[in-house]
């Protein structure tokens, strides 16, 4: 199955052409956030993830189905190289409190234009707009305030209000390199990916989430949360709300 990039950019809502600046990359960034959900819906299916291109843009595209890091920043990572971008993928380390994961716990992008540009579309709830890489100020977003800070070894800490995000590093990297955190991400049973099935995407007036049964909309700045009971009702929500058509529900380990 081939994806030809007129397609990705359908899936995102952007029509062609594309230039290739920072205005277009914001533009990109926003509208892959809204329409390509954040989820781990695979894992709780029983579906192998998988990096190898084809599968992937499959997925991502073809299918209308979302991911967690690796397969959202690795796709985009794709398109804006195929719209004539300069991409490079970037280790990161997830903070748990104080203290960071390990290695390729997340991937995020870097993106060399007139200034070097932090793009992450796969962390969920995150930035909605790409951030000065070499900014050492508060950067302001829909989503809150950020703040890139140098830490050891060349490595750089993203804040998101004043709280750690990730911390990653300069070093270039391949997608193959993720591959070995991206199965421990589907089968540890310390993955928290494996702790239960999500589906998260941005709106334009906040976010709408899925965990399980409860369904959590964040707009304008108010949280409402609905328990879904019946089968029915959930594969709706996850079509109507997040475009992914299931044929059954994701098992959920916290109900066996």
């Amino acid at each position: 199955m081939s994806v030809d990039v007129d397609a990705y950019l359908k899936r995102i809502g952007v029509t062609t052409p594309v230039s290739v600046t920072a205005e277009s990359l914001r533009t990109l960034h926003l509208n892959h956030l809204r329409t390509i959900p954040f989820e781990n819906l695979s894992i709780h299916l029983g579906e192998t993830i998988s990096l190898d291109e084809a599968p992937l843009l499959d997925k991502v595209v073809t299918r209308s189905r979302g991911g967690f890091c690796y397969e959202l920043n690795g796709a985009f990572a794709w398109l804006l190289r195929e719209l004539g971008y300069t991409v490079t993928l970037l280790s990161a380390r997830v903070f748990a409190g104080d203290n960071p994961g390990p290695p390729f716990d997340h991937l995020a992008l870097k993106v060399d234009l007139d200034e070097p540009w932090l793009a992450d579309v796969g962390f969920g709830a995150f930035a909605s707009h790409p951030l000065r890489l070499n900014d050492r100020g508060d950067q302001t977003d829909p989503a809150g305030t950020f703040r890139i800070a140098d830490a050891e070894h060349g490595d750089l800490i993203v804040y998101e209000n004043g709280e750690p995000q990730y911390r990653f590093e300069a070093h270039p990297r391949e997608l193959a390199e993720f591959e070995a955190m991206c199965w421990y991400q589907q089968n540890s049973p310390k993955s928290h990916f494996t702790k239960s099935p999500v589906c998260s995407r941005l709106t334009d007036t906040g976010r709408v989430t899925l965990t399980g049964r409860t369904l959590k909309r964040l707009a304008d700045g108010e949280t409402t949360k609905t328990t879904l009971k019946v089968e029915a009702e959930i594969l709706a929500t996850y079509r109507d709300l997040f475009g992914v058509t299931l044929d059954r529900l994701p098992d959920d380990p916290r109900e066996a």
